[in-house]
């Protein structure tokens, strides 16, 4: 389990490599679900999500043999696109493997900072290239089994416990659990009375079928939220959610694009599905834990184009 100083070192090594996100009330949000609702910006986080963290973190914890060597990444997006910022600003050679459903921008902006990108047929085969990979010599920066990258995520829940202190109940986004498995470490020492809430959308529920069955195993993914769509969690955040976490929710696709089409209009804020998800989440936690409830949403990322939302605004009929 990561604990707390784990948390903190990965902050000394991080700092001045990413943005310190700003934490904010939002007047809106809170007039919309009718509670005190605190918003942690990782949006705005360098490669437009908390990934620049856990991949930061990990790239400067390497030897130097081992960056000479070059790293490797298997993304649905928001990683490799962190993996490749951030190896580019420490001149590392970074390989990204994606599958092609990743998103088209996702891909640009991964082969724009200069990685090099492998696409796959699908998820589950881009994580049985990395073995390959490595046998060549790089080094696996995966985007959450590991317990470097996840003391990276954990430092939004350090920023979290300083800048917002009355909280109730934090909502966190779940792909493969590497967010969630740090948030939840760092509130349970700094703010234990908190309860974290997981998230996940339908048919990308690889955390919330694993605390069902008692353990990782491998799902079957078919949520347009290709960000949270990992095929299993690990033991490492299983284990973490098993023991940190109150409930994962999981909400329709439909309801994740709603919720980012909410955020924009009262939020102020352009996210992807995988933070929008936290808005009908939120109406759950509510109608569980009561109205005297202090909400705070960790506003994951957002990289998506207006067409993308645009094209799921018409596909589920949300005009």
């Amino acid at each position: 389990m990561i604990g707390i100083a784990d948390i903190e070192a990965a902050a000394r090594l991080v700092e001045g490599h990413v943005v310190r996100t700003p934490t904010v009330p939002s007047p809106g949000l809170s007039e919309l679900l009718g509670v005190p609702v605190t918003a942690k910006l990782e949006l705005l986080q360098r490669t437009g999500s908390f990934k620049a963290r856990g991949a930061a973190a990990k790239l400067l914890s390497l030897s130097e043999a081992e960056r000479a060597a070059g790293v490797v990444a298997v993304s649905g997006g928001n990683h490799g696109i962190a993996l490749a910022v951030m190896a580019a600003a420490l001149d590392v050679k970074a390989t990204v493997v994606m599958p092609r459903t990743a998103p088209a921008r996702s891909i640009r902006l991964a082969e724009a900072a200069g990685a090099s990108v492998r696409l796959t047929d699908g998820m589950d085969s881009a994580f049985e290239l990395v073995p390959r990979l490595r046998d060549e010599g790089l080094t696996l920066v995966h985007p959450f089994d590991d317990p470097v990258v996840i003391a990276g995520q954990g430092t939004v829940g350090l920023e979290l416990a300083e800048d917002a202190d009355d909280l109730t109940d934090v909502l966190v986004s779940i792909g493969g659990g590497g967010l969630i498995a740090g948030v939840a470490a760092a509130l349970r020492a700094r703010r234990p009375g908190v309860r974290v809430w997981g998230v996940e959308t339908a048919g990308a529920q690889a955390m919330s079928e694993a605390l069902a069955a008692g353990g990782p195993l491998p799902v079957a993914v078919s949520s347009i939220v290709t960000t949270l769509s990992a095929p299993s969690v690990s033991r490492l955040t299983y284990d973490h959610a098993a023991a940190l976490v109150e409930e994962v929710l999981v909400v329709p696709d439909r309801e994740a694009v709603r919720g980012s089409l909410e955020l924009a209009e009262h939020a102020k804020v352009w996210t992807e599905p995988a933070a929008g998800c936290l808005l009908p989440a939120a109406r759950q936690v509510l109608d569980r834990v009561g109205g005297g409830a202090r909400i705070g949403l960790v506003v994951c990322g957002g990289n998506v184009t207006h067409q993308e939302i645009a094209g799921w605004t018409e596909r589920f009929g949300l005009d």
